[in-house]
């Protein structure tokens, strides 16, 4: 039994960094999935791929894995570098290239 431990990344779709700030201990998948020959419906006996346990920080989410014998590895997050870009820069007479239209 395998597990992995990450900090989830903000969505895509919007701005903000909601649900991002909990660490998230996420089973790996031991048997393989199969294909239903009559419905084509994909399914597993492996419960606990389903499963997502929620901790407020790396340390909790490791002392649980160690607690109960689960081999886990850390998925460090990276944090994002913001750039800061003022309108006004867009008419700076030192410009790179030349404001046109």
């Amino acid at each position: 039994m395998s597990a992995k431990i990450y900090r989830p990344a903000k969505t895509a779709m919007q701005s903000g960094k909601a649900k991002t700030h909990q660490w998230i201990l996420e089973f790996d998948q031991e048997t393989p999935r199969r294909i239903d020959p009559i419905m084509g419906y994909t399914s597993s006996g492996d419960t606990r791929q389903q499963l997502k346990l929620f901790f407020d920080t790396q340390e909790l989410a490791e002392a649980y894995a160690t607690r109960n014998g689960i081999e886990y590895r850390v998925i460090a997050p990276k944090e994002t570098v913001r750039q800061t870009v003022s309108y006004t820069d867009n008419f700076r007479f030192n410009r790179n290239q030349p404001w046109t239209h």
